[in-house]
C-alpha cells in the first residue's frame, strides 16, 4: 500500500502529521502531488472543532496548487507532470441549482478540504471536472492564491462593483486586503478600508486603499466626507461580525449596496429598517466562495500580476509545523497569510 504524509486534525487544536494511505482514484479522478496550501480564515475555524467537528480525523486544506501524478482512463485533456489548481465546489451536477450554474446552493455539494480531505498532504485526490491547468512559469506560492481571489472575484461580481463606485471594506486581513486589490482593479474610487491593525491597516494602504481608518467610532464621519456627505455605493463585510454588518447599513448611501462576504455563527442575526430598504432601494447580497469562472478569472489575473502576492507568500511552513503555523495565526493578527509546503 502506497502511503503519504499528511497533516490529519484528529481534535479540535491539535494536527497529527501522520503516514496515511495515498488517496484512491477512480477513472474520472486525477491525484495531485501538492507543492503548496494556502491556510484560511475557514481553515481556523476548522482546526478550532467548527464544520467538521462530528468528522474527525480529517485533512484540511482548500488553498491548493500541485502537480499531476496520475490520471484517471477516462480523463482526456489531462497529463502526468501538469501543473494544476482545483475548483474545490462539487455539485452533483443534475439538480436544479446545478443546472443554473449555482453549485454553492446544490443540496449535495461537496468542498474539498472542508467535506472531503484536502491540500494538508503530499496528495489529494480530485474529480478531473475540477482540475484547471496552471502555467508552468508562475510560482507555487502564487497559484496557491487562486482560489482566495476567486472569492474577491466572485464577490466584486455580485455586488456589481464598478468604475467610480466608492467601496468601504469593513477588515484588512487575508481576504479584505484582496477585496481591497479587486476593487482597485474595477476601477472603484474612492476605497476606504477599515481596520485596527496598525500592521494590516498598512499594508491596506499598500494595496490600494485611498483612506484607511483605525479608530471605527470615526468612520462614519470620514465615510461622508470621502462621499460627498452620501455614505458608500458598496460597503463590504469581510470580517463576519454582526455589529458591523448592522454598521454596514449606517455607511451605504440611499440606493446602496452591502456585500455580505465575512461568515457569522450560525444564529446571529442583524436587524434591518425595513422601511429603509424599501425607501432608499438599498440592497444586500452574500457571496460565499469563488466557483467556476471565477477560478478561471482569478489565475488570470494572479499569472499576469495583477495582485500583489508578496504579503500572502512570504510565510511558508513545512507541512511537519502546521500545529505552530495554526497556532501562530491564531495569536499574531497581523500575519496575512501562512502557506504549507509538503515534502516532495
Amino acid at each position: 500500500m502506497e502511503t503519504m504524509q499528511a497533516a490529519v486534525l484528529v481534535t479540535p487544536g491539535h494536527f497529527e502529521v501522520r503516514e496515511v494511505p495515498i488517496p484512491a482514484t477512480g477513472p474520472d479522478d486525477v491525484l495531485v502531488r501538492v507543492d503548496r496550501c494556502g491556510i484560511c480564515g475557514t481553515d481556523v475555524h476548522i482546526f478550532e472543532g467548527h464544520y467538521v467537528a462530528d468528522r474527525l480525523p480529517f485533512i484540511p486544506g482548500h488553498e491548493f496548487t500541485g502537480t499531476l501524478a496520475r490520471v484517471g482512463e477516462r480523463v482526456s485533456g489531462l497529463q502526468v507532470g501538469q501543473r494544476v489548481v482545483a475548483d474545490i465546489n462539487i455539485g452533483c451536477g443534475h439538480c436544479y441549482y446545478c443546472r443554473r450554474n449555482e453549485i454553492l446552493n446544490c443540496p449535495q455539494m461537496r468542498q474539498i478540504g472542508i467535506h472531503r480531505d484536502g491540500g494538508f498532504a503530499q496528495y489529494v485526490s480530485v474529480p478531473a471536472r475540477q482540475i484547471i491547468p496552471a502555467p508552468d512559469t508562475a510560482a507555487p506560492g502564487v497559484l496557491a492564491l487562486t482560489e482566495p481571489v476567486a472569492c474577491v472575484v466572485r464577490a466584486a461580481r455580485k455586488a456589481r462593483a464598478g468604475f467610480g463606485q466608492s467601496v468601504v471594506v469593513l477588515g484588512a486581513g487575508p481576504v479584505g486586503n484582496l477585496h481591497i486589490q479587486m476593487m482597485r482593479l474595477v476601477g472603484a474610487a474612492p476605497i476606504i478600508a477599515v481596520e485596527l491593525s496598525p500592521r494590516r491597516a498598512e499594508l491596506a494602504a499598500r494595496a490600494g486603499a485611498d483612506v484607511v481608518i483605525t479608530d471605527p467610532n470615526t468612520m462614519l464621519d470620514i465615510v461622508k466626507s470621502h462621499t460627498g456627505g452620501r455614505g458608500a455605493d458598496i460597503v463590504i463585510e469581510s470580517i463576519g461580525s454582526p455589529a458591523l454588518y448592522a454598521r454596514a447599513f449606517d455607511l451605504i448611501r440611499p440606493g446602496g449596496h452591502v456585500a455580505a462576504f465575512g461568515i457569522t455563527g450560525p444564529d446571529d442575526t442583524v436587524a434591518v429598517r425595513i422601511l429603509d430598504m424599501i425607501l432608499k432601494e438599498n440592497s444586500m447580497k452574500g457571496s460565499v466562495a469563488g466557483m467556476g469562472e471565477d477560478m478561471h478569472d482569478a489565475l488570470t489575473l494572479l499569472t499576469h500580476g495583477r495582485f500583489q502576492v508578496e504579503p500572502f507568500t512570504q510565510s511558508v511552513v513545512p507541512l511537519e509545523h502546521i500545529q505552530s503555523a495554526f497556532d501562530t495565526l491564531r495569536d499574531r493578527s497581523e500575519i496575512l497569510k501562512v502557506q504549507i509546503a509538503p515534502p516532495a
